[in-house]
């Protein structure tokens, strides 16, 4: 999937400056990071971190890291219980603080993640994209980003991915910075943590499903 960089910042600044950020980070949050995994342990047991395959940069697969903010409790059948059951007060506070996420900046060290960039979403959304929402996978995705601080869960899914596209076309130094100042003051307001339909946002697939969108459709667009 080819990308241009839009200028100097995003072709030689942005990755060394994303290493360099979140190795300050967890040294910085590493206390938080201790009593978090201490919290989770003790109130969601094992195994305290939550993994998962997701998309990155030219959609390569990587291991995606966060805290647990579930419980494992399933049905008489076996199957995971929905998610607004599972979900505890404990896990909310994770999710609305964001501190579920800290997790993410060994991604960002490892190279799968940036700061800044559309949120890695779910691996098996991937057949569901039109050739144009494909074009959010062209950069790396990020522990936050344009689509997080303009509603996160709030807003459909075709804005998100509108603003994700957007994005990645024009990548800034300054707009990074305003992203990243406008993402503190979210999580101190916990601002759009949930969508209308879900406690998070709602399945890009049953989205697809409510506009009439089909698998055949998507291929032609």
């Amino acid at each position: 999937m080819y990308h241009r960089a839009y200028g100097p910042y995003e072709g030689f600044i942005k990755r060394p400056l994303d290493c360099f950020l979140a190795i300050l980070a967890f040294i910085v949050f590493s206390p938080v990071l201790a009593v978090t995994a201490l919290l989770v342990r003790k109130k969601l047991g094992s195994p305290v971190l939550f993994s998962q395959e997701r998309p990155g940069k030219d959609e390569k697969i990587f291991r995606l890291f966060k805290f647990r903010t579930m419980t494992d409790e399933t049905d008489e059948n076996g199957e995971l219980l929905p998610d607004e059951l599972r979900l505890t007060k404990f896990g909310q506070t994770l999710r609305s603080t964001s501190l579920d996420e800290l997790p993410e900046l060994i991604n960002i060290i490892k190279g799968d993640m940036a700061v800044v960039g559309p949120r890695p979403l779910l691996v098996k959304y991937l057949p569901y994209y039109t050739k144009e929402q494909r074009r959010r996978h062209s950069v790396r995705p990020g522990l936050t980003g344009y689509a997080q601080v303009h509603g996160r869960n709030t807003v459909n899914w075709d804005d998100k991915f509108s603003m994700d596209i957007k994005y990645a076309k024009k990548i800034t130094f300054l707009g990074d910075v305003k992203i990243i100042l406008e993402t503190v003051r979210k999580v101190f307001m916990r601002e759009g943590i949930s969508s209308d339909t879900s406690v998070t946002m709602e399945d890009f697939r049953d989205y697809c499903a409510s506009i009439g969108r089909t698998q055949e459709e998507i291929g032609q667009m």
